[in-house]
């Protein structure tokens, strides 16, 4: 079941305001994977971006919760996460037979860890992973989670509209 996609309230606080436009972006992620035939889900269609593909991106964006909340935020080590594995470039796009409504769960899974995470902290709590984002705040992550979503979300636009001809935003 794809997610409500409403915006924040406009007289919300800035926890309900940051924490509503990054559920909205992450709202819009199942949306755009809707009706998707699964070869395409992982069919590329840049050449010189082969993992840049709708499951390719729908994990790319699961790990990245993952890194920012749980990892750099809340201290995790970095090896519970693909991104830092150094020896394998771009892990977290790495899906090759991994179904495309697995993708879905775990990354709306993996928002609602993050939510917990949010929900549980100060705006203002500092990042405990100090050697990646020494002084960062939890507003600046939640901040930067709604930028790095919707541009994710420009991408998965394109690929869409280039795998199957398939438009439309909201």
């Amino acid at each position: 079941m794809t997610p409500p996609r409403v915006r924040p309230p406009v007289d919300g606080d800035e926890r309900a305001q940051l924490v509503g436009w990054l559920d909205l972006q992450r709202a819009l992620v199942p949306w755009k994977c809707e009706a998707l035939a699964e070869a395409d889900a992982h069919r590329p269609v840049l050449p010189s971006s082969p993992l840049m593909t709708v499951a390719g991106i729908v994990s790319h964006l699961r790990w990245t919760e993952h890194c920012w909340f749980e990892v750099l935020f809340g201290g995790a080590p970095t090896s519970t996460n693909v991104q830092f594995d150094e020896s394998r470039p771009d892990a977290d796009k790495q899906v090759d037979g991994v179904p495309l409504v697995q993708l879905l769960d775990e990354y709306a899974a993996q928002s609602a860890r993050s939510n917990e995470i949010v929900a549980a902290a100060a705006l203002d709590a500092v990042c405990r992973n100090e050697e990646y984002c020494p002084g960062v705040h939890l507003r600046w992550v939640l901040t930067h989670m709604v930028e790095e979503t919707a541009r994710h979300l420009g991408h998965l636009d394109a690929v869409r509209e280039l795998v199957d001809g398939r438009t439309g935003y909201y």
